[in-house]
C-alpha cells in the first residue's frame, strides 16, 4: 500500500493508513532487525530475572517490571503491524503468510516471558506490600500488580500455562484467522453483481425495499452454503473455552470475560436485566412505531435499519463527514478535536472499502510509543458519520490513556467504549442543535434511537445468545439448526411483535466477530451506552470541571476500576437505578418522537 495515499471515490478522496510509523514495510531492515532482537532480548530477559522476582528489592523489582513493559511494547509494535497489514488485506497470501509467521515468532519470544507475570503473582502479599513501601519506581507499577495478581485464583502451573500460550497459535488463533479469511473471501451475488459482505450488508440500508430483501436472501443463501465451516468454528471455540475455563475454576461460562473487564458479575446481570425488563419500552414500542412510517403493520428483518421515507436521501462526503466530527468534538473541548484531527492529517484512518479487507470498523491502540490506527468501510450513509464519531473516539481516548504506558494504558471493555459512544453522543447533539427543520430532527431523532438499540438491545441480546451457546455447548456438539433455533429465541424476543423474520435469517448469527474473536465483548457496548447517556446527563447540568475530570478518566487508561473512574461524576455503576437511568434517555427520545407523530396528526 502506497504511503499516505487516498482512494477516489464518489464520496471523496479517502485516506489510506501510513503504517510507516510502525515500520517501513514487511520485508525492511528495520523489522527483521526487530524481529531478531525481539527474540534475544525475550532470552536475555528470562536468564535475568527467572527465579529472583521475590529475592531482590522492590527496586529490583520495579527495573524487571520496566524492563517487561519496554519488551512488551516491542513485541506489541510488531504484532500490531503485522495485523493492520493483514485487515487491509486478508485475501492476499503474501498478508497471510506474514502474519502467521510474526504471531510464530512471538509466540516464541513470549515464551521467555511467561514465566514473569505468574512469578510476580506467587510472592506472597505480606512480601510484595513491604516491597511496595520500599520502593517509589515499584509504587508507580502498583495499578498494575494490584491487576495482575486480581489473576492469581485462576493461575495454573508455569508447564501447563506455557502449553496453553504454545497451542494458542494452533488453536484459538487458527481458528480465528480461518473465520477471517473464510469471512472476507465470500461473495454474495445481488441484482447479477458478487459483493463482498461490508457492501452486501450496506443494502440493508439501501432506500429500495427490493435491494434490501435481494441484500438479505444473498446473505442468507452464502452463509447457508458455508454453514457448516461457520458451525465447526463456534463449536470447537466454545469448547476451547471450556477447557479452558474448566482448567482454570471458572465457574460461569461469561466470568473470565468478567475478569478481564474487571467487572463484577452482579454488575452485567444488573444491566443485563434491566434492558431485557425494559424490551417493550425500547425496541418493541419504536419498531412499531417505524412500522407505521413505512406504511406497514410489520416490518420484515431487512427492513428493521431501511432509511426512513422521511430521511433526506443524500450521500454524506468524506470531507462533510470530517467536519461534521470534528466540530462536534471542538464544541467539547478543543483538545480532543486537535487528537481527533491527527488521524486525518497523519494517515492514521483506512477508510475506502476493498475486496479482502476486514469488514466493520474499528480502532487499534497499537502501542504508546506508536499512536491508534482507525479502519473503516465508509460509504457516505450517515451511520458511516456516526461510526467515524464512534471510532475517533476510541482513537482519541487511546492517544491519552497511552501515557500510561504499555502495561497500564488499555482499558477494560466496560470502560472502553466511553469515549467511543461519547464521541457519538457529541456528535448526534451538535447536529440536532443545528437542525431547526420538524422533518429532519425527527430523522435524526429516529436515526441515533436506531443506534441506540442497535448498541444497547441488539448487543444484550447477542449477550444471551452467546450464553445459551456456551452452555448448551457443555452438553455436547451443536449442529447448525440448534444453533439457528438459539438465535432465533433472542431475536424476538429483543426486537418485538412489530419485526418479523423471513427465511433464512436463522444463519445470521454466523457473521458476527466479536463471538469468535472476544467471546461476551458484546455487553460492553450496552454497558459503554448507557453509562455514557448517564454521563453526557451529568455534563448537560453544565456541571463545573466536567471537561477536565473527563480527560482525567480517559487518560487513567486501565489503572482505576470503574468505581473509581465514576466517583467523580457522582455514578456508581453497581446501582440498578444508574442503569435505569440511561435506559431512560432512550425511551426519552422515543417519547419525543411519538409526541412529533402526534403534532402532525393533529
Amino acid at each position: 500500500m502506497p504511503t499516505s495515499s487516498t482512494i477516489k471515490t464518489e464520496f471523496g478522496d479517502l485516506p489510506e493508513w501510513n503504517l510507516d510509523d510502525l515500520y517501513p514495510g514487511m520485508e525492511s531492515a528495520e523489522f527483521r532487525k526487530a524481529f531478531d532482537a525481539a527474540m534475544q532480548r525475550s532470552r536475555a530477559f528470562e536468564d535475568r530475572w527467572k527465579g529472583k522476582l521475590a529475592e531482590g528489592s522492590g527496586d529490583d523489582l520495579a527495573a524487571a517490571i520496566k524492563d517487561y513493559e519496554l519488551l512488551e511494547d516491542d513485541l506489541g509494535r510488531m504484532i500490531s503491524y503485522a495485523g493492520l497489514i493483514y485487515a487491509g488485506d486478508s485475501q492476499s497470501a503474501e498478508n497471510g503468510k506474514f502474519y502467521g509467521d510474526v504471531q510464530e515468532r512471538l509466540t516464541s519470544a513470549s515464551r521467555h516471558l511467561l514465566f514473569f507475570q505468574l512469578e510476580l503473582n506467587r510472592i506472597e502479599n505480606a512480601r510484595m506490600e513491604k516491597m511496595l513501601a520500599e520502593s517509589a519506581a515499584l509504587t508507580h507499577y502498583r495499578p498494575w500488580i494490584e491487576d495482575t495478581r486480581l489473576d492469581r485464583p485462576y493461575q495454573l502451573d508455569d508447564q501447563i500455562e506455557q502449553l496453553f500460550m504454545e497451542k494458542g497459535a494452533t488453536g484459538r488463533g487458527a481458528f480465528n484467522r480461518l473465520f477471517n479469511e473464510t469471512m472476507s473471501g465470500l461473495r454474495f451475488g445481488v441484482d447479477g453483481e458478487d459483493l463482498t459482505l461490508e457492501p452486501t450488508l450496506s443494502l440493508l440500508q439501501d432506500t429500495d425495499g427490493a435491494k434490501r430483501k435481494a441484500a438479505a436472501e444473498a446473505l442468507a443463501e452464502t452463509f447457508s452454503e458455508n454453514l457448516r465451516l461457520f458451525t465447526l468454528i463456534t463449536n470447537t471455540l466454545a469448547k476451547d473455552k471450556q477447557i479452558s475455563d474448566t482448567w482454570r475454576g471458572f465457574e460461569d461460562v461469561a466470568d473470565s470475560r468478567h475478569l478481564a473487564n474487571r467487572v463484577e458479575r452482579e454488575t452485567v446481570e444488573a444491566l443485563v436485566d434491566a434492558v431485557t425488563a425494559d424490551f417493550p419500552r425500547l425496541s418493541h414500542r419504536y419498531y412499531a412505531l417505524k412500522a407505521k412510517w413505512m406504511g406497514a403493520d410489520h416490518l420484515m428483518h431487512w427492513d428493521r435499519n431501511a432509511p426512513l421515507p422521511f430521511a433526506p436521501k443524500r450521500q454524506i462526503g468524506w470531507d462533510d463527514a470530517r467536519e461534521t466530527v470534528l466540530r462536534a468534538y471542538g464544541g467539547f473541548a478543543p483538545q480532543m478535536a486537535d487528537i481527533a484531527e491527527r488521524f486525518f492529517t497523519d494517515h492514521w484512518i483506512d477508510a475506502p472499502v476493498r475486496p479482502g479487507k476486514s469488514p466493520g470498523a474499528f480502532a487499534h491502540p497499537t502501542v504508546p510509543s506508536a499512536h491508534p490506527y482507525v479502519l473503516l468501510n465508509y460509504q457516505g450513509k450517515p451511520r458511516d458519520v456516526m461510526t467515524l464519531a464512534h471510532e475517533l473516539g476510541h482513537g482519541v481516548h487511546q492517544v491519552l490513556a497511552g501515557e500510561q504506558g504499555a502495561l497500564m494504558a488499555s482499558t477494560p471493555l466496560t470502560l472502553a467504549e466511553t469515549a467511543s459512544v461519547f464521541g457519538e453522543m457529541l456528535t448526534f447533539r451538535s447536529l440536532l442543535a443545528e437542525t431547526t427543520d420538524t422533518t429532519e430532527r425527527k430523522a435524526l431523532l429516529a436515526s441515533k434511537v436506531e443506534d441506540m438499540l442497535n448498541t444497547v438491545v441488539r448487543q444484550i441480546a447477542f449477550y444471551q445468545f452467546e450464553r445459551k451457546i456456551h452452555e448448551a455447548r457443555r452438553e455436547g456438539e451443536l449442529t447448525s439448526d440448534q444453533i439457528g433455533d438459539l438465535w432465533m429465541s433472542v431475536q424476538g424476543d429483543s426486537l418485538g411483535p412489530a419485526i418479523r423474520f423471513g427465511e433464512g435469517y436463522e444463519t445470521f448469527w454466523a457473521y458476527v466477530g466479536h463471538f469468535i474473536h472476544s467471546p461476551f465483548y458484546v455487553y460492553a457496548y450496552a454497558f459503554g451506552d448507557c453509562l455514557v447517556n448517564s454521563l453526557y446527563a451529568v455534563y448537560q447540568e453544565a456541571d463545573e470541571g466536567f471537561v477536565e475530570r473527563y480527560f482525567d478518566m480517559l487518560r487513567a487508561g486501565g489503572t482505576k476500576h470503574h468505581k473509581e473512574l465514576l466517583a467523580p461524576f457522582g455514578l456508581d455503576a453497581s446501582q440498578k437505578e444508574f442503569w435505569s437511568k440511561g435506559l431512560d434517555v432512550i425511551s426519552g427520545l422515543i417519547d419525543e418522537l411519538e409526541a412529533l407523530e402526534r403534532s402532525a396528526a393533529d
